[in-house]
């Protein structure tokens, strides 16, 4: 269940302003994972591991982004659902004439 009401997201059109915000939103769920990923992986021992050193960094790293570019792009944590929410909010308030007269 979204924490922003008002846009059923299965009814959207397809058009490419849509397509491209429901990307970019995943995207950003993509990049908030990878951060709590990488956060809970600094906490591993890195000395069970593959031994440690630059080379486990970088790898730990890569995986790290792998690993939250997988979950964003299987669902998520619906996070990408609520950004593509509020774009299409913002958006709307947008294009949609305001009901004062302007005096």
């Amino acid at each position: 269940m979204s924490s922003i009401p008002g846009i059923d997201l299965t009814k959207l059109p397809d058009t490419p302003f849509v397509r491209s915000a429901r990307q970019k939103s995943t995207e950003l769920e993509g990049v908030f994972l990878n951060t709590l990923v990488s956060q809970m992986m600094s906490g591993l021992d890195a000395r069970n591991g593959f031994g440690g050193g630059q080379a486990e960094e970088t790898w730990r790293s890569m995986q790290s982004e792998q690993l939250a570019n997988s979950i964003a792009q299987n669902g998520g944590i619906g996070l990408a659902d609520d950004i593509l929410r509020s774009l299409l909010q913002t958006q709307e308030a947008k294009t949609t004439p305001s009901s004062s007269t302007g005096n």
